[in-house]
């Protein structure tokens, strides 16, 4: 059983910083380091002074990014830019961005702590693979600052809408707390709205009481660096209660039904490479796939996406032309995956993985996942760039993933492989955190 509750979180002080447009962030993972140097210019109390500090000649012992991350968050809070709210209260989160088409979608989210859970428990379940390097950064920070600076993205199952319709009830008529605008992300109107009344707070609760298998979206990474950091403060402090405060993890929750959810594909682009030209690889890969060459990476683009569910369409594309490959027949994939299900077997990105990369282009496990070979792609046009410059290879382009895949893998205890979904857009950072140690 899910137990999500409302908490007292902490924000940015509206009348120290009236425009927090300039202090939110992407979540750590999205900020490279030209963005992490524009937030840093953009407000002297850019939340990225907290979640990824700036490293510097005098890192040492007592006095790293972790630590001064730490620093940073004592004294914003002495100074009252960050102040604690008073009552227990629920955080209703709506994204409203432009689709492809030019209309607008809104996706429909609640910001709650709930009560950590391990996967084979079945109340949480991930669907990707982590790496130990992210665990790591993120437990020390967990440790240096005592609180959940960012929020793990979960999906949950609610067919009926009923907390949303809750919600929207909640918030009806009511201005927004927050209506701003991310600096990276700023065609996405990002509002939010605390909702402290007690009977909505119990109803939403009882609400997901019953609920299993949500699924992490996105936050793999931060989830289980909090089960890590719940299970040294159990070790360490034996005598507190059970709901203390690291016992639960910040989390944004969507639902899965919610139209307003939207997955983006994740492209690879591959560089670095000469063991094969593109010629042999068309050769190779003729032997799997029905090829065909398009006239544009505009037609390859729509090509990709007018193929049917049941088919497995792969885009190519080098620095002269462009090929749309769909899979002959997806049983090869059963003597190259025989360790996954059916389920696994059958996503675009598997096939790309095992089939493509692994079988044909002669790339390792180990060196996909250091991304020797590979860079991942959001939007294609700096993968097409690249080719033209003559700094990559290879294009390889996907559909996303659909939903009713992931929760398939999810539920039957399958990681997809990285970046194999990407949900948009991203939850930002900056809005709410969640103290640990109270």
């Amino acid at each position: 059983m899910a137990s999500i509750r409302a908490f007292r979180g902490v924000r940015y002080n509206l009348a120290r910083i009236p425009d927090l447009s300039r202090v939110v962030t992407q979540p750590y993972d999205r900020i490279g380091p030209d963005l992490q140097s524009s937030y840093y210019e953009l407000d002297p109390y850019n939340y990225v002074r907290l979640i990824l500090k700036r490293r510097g000649p005098q890192d040492a012992a007592g006095n790293d990014t972790y630590t001064r991350a730490r620093d940073t968050l004592k004294q914003w809070s002495r100074d009252g830019i960050l102040v604690r709210d008073a009552a227990l209260a629920l955080y209703v989160y709506h994204q409203t961005f432009p689709m492809a088409d030019g209309s607008l979608r809104t996706r429909k989210a609640f910001l709650a702590v709930m009560q950590l859970a391990s996967f084979d428990e079945g109340i949480v379940l991930p669907h990707e693979r982590t790496l130990s390097g992210p665990k790591a950064d993120r437990l020390n920070l967990f440790r240096a600052t005592g609180a959940n600076l960012e929020p793990v993205f979960l999906l949950y199952p609610d067919q009926n809408s009923a907390i949303n319709r809750e919600l929207d009830q909640a918030i009806s008529g009511q201005p927004p707390d927050a209506d701003i605008h991310e600096l990276l992300e700023g065609d996405v109107r990002q509002q939010m709205w605390v909702v402290d009344n007690p009977t909505c707070l119990a109803r939403v609760s009882a609400l997901a009481a019953p609920m299993r298998n949500l699924i992490v979206a996105d936050g793999h990474h931060r989830y289980e660096t909090a089960l890590n950091y719940r299970n040294e403060m159990r070790a360490a402090r034996p005598a507190d209660p059970p709901d203390a405060p690291y016992n639960f993890v910040l989390a944004a929750f969507v639902n899965m039904f919610d139209p307003g959810l939207v997955i983006l594909p994740t492209h690879r682009l591959v560089h670095s490479y000469g063991r094969l030209t593109a010629g042999e690889l068309l050769s190779l890969a003729a032997r799997y796939f029905t090829i065909t060459q398009v006239a544009d990476r505009a037609a390859l683009l729509h090509g990709l996406a007018d193929g049917v569910e049941s088919e497995h369409r792969l885009g190519f594309v080098t620095r002269d032309l462009c090929y749309l490959w769909v899979l002959q027949d997806s049983t090869v994939m059963d003597k190259l995956a025989p360790d996954h299900g059916a389920t696994w077997r059958e996503l675009d990105v598997s096939i790309l993985h095992e089939l493509v990369l692994e079988k044909l282009l002669g790339l390792s496990k180990d060196s996909i996942t250091r991304k020797e070979n590979l860079e991942y792609l959001r939007d294609p046009a700096p993968g097409f760039a690249a080719l033209d410059s003559g700094a990559a290879q290879f294009l390889f382009l996907l559909n996303p993933t659909r939903m009713a895949q992931i929760a398939a893998c999810a539920t039957v205890g399958e990681r997809m492989p990285q970046k194999s979904t990407d949900f948009y857009p991203k939850m930002i950072s900056g809005l709410v955190l969640f103290p640990l140690l109270d």
